[in-house]
């Protein structure tokens, strides 16, 4: 078992199956202004900056709003199903649960807003966390990574990720992490210090621990 000082958490579609609500929202979003959104534009932005998927999504609809009144429209109502359910993912608590009971530093890093990040960091026993609002530079780019092992008081080349999409695989790559993935919408091409895993449920901390023995 590698002796990781922490282990870094994405949460769209890692933690959380927000994945379903964003694409949800994409689609009302275009509905009331008569465009068409298809499921395949909805993958395209699955692990990206909101800021990027705003700029995306106005280009892709032609539409008159900023690239900034998309995101907060996304936001608003990504805020109220998350009110109403918190989707987890299998395994993803009873894991991140099992991590704390043995004293593993944990942190949240997510390109979401914090009004999305709330709710989940209320009721996850996470050290540190980074949001999209936070780091001037997002993933793919290794800074948000960075932030949260800084904010941890570690090195990010000590710590293991845990990613279900290619931009944050290689946001957490670049920062010097080990990753695991869990695939869930899309694809995630392997690499150096990458490994997959088909689902976190039944998976102990000792077992994710000792992904890379």
């Amino acid at each position: 078992m590698k002796d990781y000082a922490a282990v870094l958490w994405d949460l769209d579609g890692t933690i959380v199956d927000t994945e379903p609500m964003w694409i949800a929202a994409e689609h009302e979003l275009a509905a009331e202004h008569g465009a068409e959104w298809t499921h395949e534009d909805a993958l395209q932005l699955v692990g990206n900056s909101l800021i990027a998927s705003g700029e995306y999504i106005r280009t892709r609809l032609d539409l008159s709003l900023s690239a900034e009144q998309v995101v907060d429209y996304l936001v608003t109502r990504l805020v109220a199903a998350l009110q109403a359910d918190v989707p987890w993912r299998p395994g993803a608590v009873e894991l991140i649960t099992a991590l704390s009971d043995r004293g593993m530093p944990q942190a949240l890093v997510t390109m979401s807003y914090v009004p999305i990040a709330a709710p989940i960091v209320a009721a996850l026993p996470f050290q540190a966390v980074v949001t999209g609002d936070a780091v001037p530079r997002p993933k793919p780019h290794p800074d948000p990574y960075l932030l949260a092992a800084e904010r941890l008081g570690v090195s990010a080349a000590d710590c293991l990720a845990i990613e279900d999409s290619p931009t944050g695989a290689a946001s957490a790559n670049a920062a010097g992490c080990d990753v695991v993935v869990v695939p869930h919408m899309v694809l995630v091409p392997d690499q150096h210090r990458r490994r997959s895993l088909p689902t976190l449920s039944g998976i102990d901390a000792v077992a994710l621990l000792s992904v890379f023995t």
